[in-house]
């Protein structure tokens, strides 16, 4: 079993990219949400055997979130719940597609979490990410559960998935951050995130191959010195890397598909690589540095082709195992 700890909340979807015609704004639609909520659903869609470990409001849209975890058959006895309200992220949708969020999270349910007791038998990854580790008191709970599970021996993963509007400071995030490296296994990071990690503004996208390019490529090494068994960046539509201390790299294409929006996008490859590496008997680090350049060709693959289907509809709705079958 795998289990992914984090928030869920509710996205809340604007009906147009844009104002009406008349001025009046679009309806927003809600939708479930959170990175690790999406994880887990993506998980459960995939087949793999999964449980969510959060805290959930028992209000309306609480029991909406329990509803997907379940229908998407992932276990919720490690759910905790509480009368406080559910967390609301309004999207804002670009043009192309891209998201961008600000949170109603104060005085929220899932703020609230504790370290729960020891995880069951049997489960052999953790997940992590998102909003979880930077909203307190909830924060040190999950960061607690990340370094007592790697401690012993669980595979553990991360997608620390910034949202630079909650992080009130970004140096003590980024120290924090640096801390967390000895006790991972798999870290998943967009470029945006690669770059803002590593303090080094926004990735250039001219392909130039400049000194702020170089720069974040020397951290990286230093991350992957650090402790994970493999670090893959995301591209959007321009693909996957995956980076090992070994000095394997390997880069896959993205899908191209007409996207539709790219929320969910990044957990669906969350999900996907997880799923594709215990298909490989990979979760593991010894498992991770045992893969060969074929073996991680075909993870990161069905990783882009499972977000290219998340991008193809409205929301977080990531694939299940039929839609992504040869």
């Amino acid at each position: 079993m795998i289990v992914v700890a984090g928030e869920a909340l509710i996205d809340l979807v604007p009906s147009s990219p844009e104002p009406l015609r008349d001025g009046r704004l679009p309806a927003l639609l809600p939708r479930r949400g959170g990175g690790p909520y999406n994880t887990a659903v993506a998980l459960g869609r995939l087949g793999s055997p999964t449980a969510f470990c959060s805290r959930i409001s028992t209000d309306a849209f609480g029991e909406a979130l329990l509803h997907g975890l379940r229908t998407g058959g992932v276990d919720t006895s490690l759910v905790q719940r509480g009368p406080e309200p559910t967390t609301l992220a309004l999207a804002e949708v670009g043009p192309d597609g891209s998201a961008g969020y600000g949170f109603y999270a104060d005085g929220t349910a899932d703020r609230l979490f504790t370290l729960p007791p020891a995880l069951p038998a049997g489960v052999r990854a953790l997940s992590l990410g998102t909003c979880s580790l930077v909203l307190e008191p909830g924060a040190s709970a999950y960061e607690a559960l990340l370094r007592r599970e790697a401690g012993r021996g669980l595979c553990t993963a991360l997608d620390p998935n910034i949202r630079p509007g909650l992080i009130p400071d970004p140096d003590a995030y980024r120290a924090r951050f640096r801390s967390w490296l000895p006790h991972l296994t798999l870290l998943k990071l967009s470029v945006e995130d690669a770059y803002w990690l590593a303090g080094a503004g926004a990735p250039d996208r001219s392909g130039a191959g400049g000194g702020a390019d170089r720069d974040v490529a020397a951290v990286l090494r230093q991350w992957l010195g650090a402790g994970p068994a493999a670090i893959v960046i995301t591209r959007g539509g321009d693909g996957l890397t995956v980076r090992t201390p070994g000095g394997c790299e390997v880069t896959v294409p993205g899908r191209r598909v007409e996207v539709v929006d790219t929320i969910g996008a990044g957990d669906t490859v969350n999900a996907a690589l997880l799923h594709r590496l215990d298909a490989h008997d990979a979760l593991s680090p010894t498992g991770i540095a045992a893969l060969g350049t074929d073996d991680w060709r075909d993870i990161l693959g069905f990783a882009a082709r499972a977000a290219a289907v998340t991008c193809s509809r409205a929301g977080a709705e990531p694939p299940y195992a039929t839609e992504l079958a040869p």
